[in-house]
């Protein structure tokens, strides 16, 4: 599923057979003909055995003698005047050894270079071999049109020999070197530099550290095929790059690829994935599956670890995915090419053996979301997901994140359930202009008082987003990026205590992912938070970031 808007056309020209030039056979053959042919017949015109448009074979010709053809060689490009083209034509309709149109016909009036024209040359000869290894009839006349071809691009036709036994060679030493026959190893590395640039906070009282950060993240992925359509996949993560939200005192405006682990290698991802039929797949997950694993958010800015498009948590994926993550199973089913369904379970951790681990008893999510793709230019997608004890979203404001909250303010976090609903849509309106955006309401309830400290009740937590993507910006694989918004916020609460966040705050962001080759990007961005935890008293917050992608 999702917006299909590459187009391309290519004439490809399919080489037949396992080498570029394997023609002993024909040699062979063609030296038994010409040994029975009179001297007579070794002086046939060529012009009376190349067919073309006006000549069919066994016509009687005017007498035209070989010095009056121009010859292949003295042409830097073959053009279909030229007697050569005309051959391999007529060749190609009888044998069809030459692709590019739905016949396998060579109907193209189009100058081919020498190169391309041995190529398909030797799609030919490889070809007419085959018919004699098979003992098929084939006539006289296509072994003496041959025999002239392969003289006049002999060097053509030795340099791509060359070239497909230096790329056989090539491919026996990776499959020699590599560490597993089944295994593909992937790798990406981010350096992140960053620095809060303006911003304020305790109702405007303490400013917030103007300090430049350096950090990085390391992500290596193994994935793992058995049958050709199953993956396995593991990826292995060391991080640490800051958290600036300890330092802003809000969650508004975390960085993508933020997180620490003081660089130590551990698993972040275990998990198992295969097909059932043509329409369904199955999820296994062992270790960090997340919602967005099985359910698409569709967001054109959407990425695994923040190595690649929006620079913020929120930028990247509508909050509500993020209740749902670890351990369980999902389902992925696709009607035609309209529907798209999903479900998944999610739990938490489900490896532990107590009364609140397991797969049942830990906190998690439940997921369900629908994919409906009109067209080929329009998604749009309707998520819901309950989960209990996994309603923080690491987005928004202190207050929408209440677990965290309250291990904060009451040092323990309040058990919650929470169901969470949203609805997504990208629409691309031009090949350099995706239009994006969803909107989400949480509502989450307090299942304890912690003792008589807060009340028991329900918070209404809302956010949207708009965004406006434009790929190849500059060139081909740039993206600019614009994410326009507000995170999670709480617009209503029966928690008395605690109330409602009471002022508005917008989250403005702006990226250009630079392309500076197929393995290194370079990104800078800026996220500018109005009124940071929703508190017009707190200055707002400003912040500046240069992410630099290496993959391999």
């Amino acid at each position: 599923m999702g917006c299909k808007y590459q187009k391309c056309w290519k004439m490809t020209i399919k080489l037949v057979g396992e080498s570029c030039l394997a023609i002993p056979t024909i040699v062979i053959a063609l030296l038994l003909f010409i040994s029975t042919t009179t001297s007579t017949s070794a002086q046939t015109n060529w012009q009376t055995i190349i067919p073309s448009s006006d000549r069919t074979y066994g016509e009687e010709q005017p007498e035209t003698t070989t010095e009056t053809i121009t010859q292949v060689h003295q042409l830097r490009d073959v053009s279909p005047s030229d007697w050569a083209y005309e051959a391999l034509r007529s060749l190609s309709d009888r044998y069809g050894c030459i692709s590019g149109f739905d016949d396998n016909s060579y109907r193209g009036e189009q100058t081919l270079s020498r190169y391309e024209f041995a190529a398909g040359l030797n799609s030919c000869l490889n070809e007419v071999e085959g018919l004699i290894n098979e003992g098929k009839y084939y006539p006289r006349q296509d072994l003496e049109i041959l025999q002239r071809l392969t003289q006049e691009f002999a060097a053509e036709l030795a340099i791509i020999r060359g070239r497909v036994d230096n790329l056989e060679n090539r491919i026996t030493q990776l499959e020699n070197d590599r560490f597993s026959t089944t295994t593909k190893l992937t790798g990406e590395v981010v350096f992140g530099l960053a620095s809060v640039l303006t911003g304020s906070k305790d109702n405007g009282e303490s400013d917030i550290d103007r300090v430049t950060v350096l950090g990085n993240t390391v992500d290596l992925a193994l994935e793992t095929s058995f049958t050709g359509e199953d993956e396995l996949a593991i990826e292995l993560e060391a991080a640490n790059f800051p958290d600036f939200a300890d330092e802003t005192g809000t969650f508004q405006g975390e960085l993508a690829f933020s997180g620490s682990n003081d660089n130590n290698l551990e698993l972040d991802l275990l998990a198992y994935s295969f097909p059932l039929g043509d329409n369904l797949e199955i999820i296994i997950g062992a270790k960090g599956l997340a919602a967005d694993d099985i359910a698409e958010t569709i967001n054109f800015f959407e990425s695994d670890n923040g190595g690649s498009g929006a620079i913020t948590n929120f930028g990247g994926l509508n909050p509500i995915y993020e209740t749902a993550e670890d351990a369980g199973l999902g389902i992925i089913y696709e009607l035609g090419e309209v529907i798209e369904l999903s479900a998944g379970y999610l739990a938490s951790p489900a490896n532990e053996p107590t009364g609140e681990g397991g797969i049942f008893n830990a906190p998690y999510g439940a997921i369900a979301q629908v994919i409906i793709s009109p067209s080929e230019l329009l998604d749009l997608a309707f998520t819901y997901i309950h989960s209990r004890n996994q309603s923080d979203t690491d987005t928004g404001s202190n207050l929408a994140n209440l677990q965290s909250f309250t291990e904060d303010e009451f040092g323990e976090a309040v058990p919650t359930v929470s169901d969470s609903y949203g609805v997504e849509f990208a629409y691309e309106l031009s090949d350099f202009l995706v239009l994006g955006g969803w909107g989400g309401l949480s509502k989450v309830t307090t299942l304890s008082s912690l003792e008589g400290q807060i009340e028991r009740g329900t918070q209404d937590i809302w956010n949207w987003a708009i965004t406006l993507a434009f790929p190849d910006l500059g060139k081909e694989g740039n993206l600019g990026g614009i994410v326009i918004g507000a995170e999670p916020w709480v617009t209503n609460s029966s928690i008395d205590s605690l109330g409602e966040d009471e002022d508005f705050s917008l989250h403005l962001e702006a990226f250009y992912q630079y392309q500076f080759s197929d393995n290194i990007a370079v990104t800078p961005g800026i996220v500018w938070i109005s009124a940071p935890d929703n508190n017009n008293q707190n200055e707002d917050l400003v912040i500046g970031a240069i992410r630099t992608t290496f993959t391999f």
